[in-house]
């Protein structure tokens, strides 16, 4: 039976903005502990750490005081790098992932590459300009950010939905889906990189 070392990652970034400490492990069992100073952001983190079975710890200070965009953008960078510093050389792993998940009336579908190439395409819309104390605009700046820092390229499709929460509800539990599937390791392929250019 094979050992896997474990695929995990502790980064912390501090800037004049947000003081960040987050810790992650993508073979966990989505556990997570949550303190950004924004309600629904903690909320969507906690969804994305259970349903893409990570253990998650992100501890934030930010400034609040202003709005939430360095918030919100910051932890985006901060958990990229700490993913890609934990998926290592991506040997082994399925590298593509899909989820179409469903919240009541929302359907939100997101495409996965771990590619090392970061690229976002994002067609999710939202009602109203804010859920609780964060704004719908920084629901892509946060996909944005991870997907730089990652090197990961995502596709999010936003199917239906015309409840703001649900919507941002289902891009989270959609994004974490196709990651876990992503992220999983292929038996197949033990030890080798998932590319016929032999590098990612």
């Amino acid at each position: 039976m094979t050992t896997h070392a474990p695929r995990t990652a502790t980064f912390s970034r501090q800037t004049g903005e947000t003081d960040i400490t987050l810790s992650v492990s993508l073979d966990g069992q989505g556990k997570s502990t949550i303190n950004t100073g924004i309600g629904f952001f903690d909320h969507m983190l906690d969804a994305l750490a259970r349903h893409g079975g990570l253990d998650l710890d992100v501890q934030v200070k930010g400034d609040l005081h202003i709005d939430d965009h360095h918030t919100i953008e910051d932890v985006g960078i901060t958990l990229g790098d700490a993913l890609y510093r934990a998926i290592g050389d991506k040997r082994g792993i399925e590298r593509f992932g899909f989820a179409l998940v469903p919240l009541d009336e929302a359907l939100t579908e997101a495409v996965i590459d771990i590619s090392g190439r970061p690229f976002l395409a994002w067609n999710i819309s939202f009602p109203r300009e804010m859920i609780g104390n964060m704004a719908t605009e920084m629901v892509e700046e946060f996909f944005r950010a991870l997907c730089m820092s990652a090197r990961i390229t995502v596709h999010m499709n936003g199917k239906a939905g015309t409840n703001a929460h649900h919507i941002a509800e289902s891009a989270f539990k959609a994004f974490a889906r196709a990651l876990r599937m992503a992220l999983a390791r292929d038996p197949r392929s033990e030890g080798s990189i998932p590319s016929t250019k032999g590098v990612l």
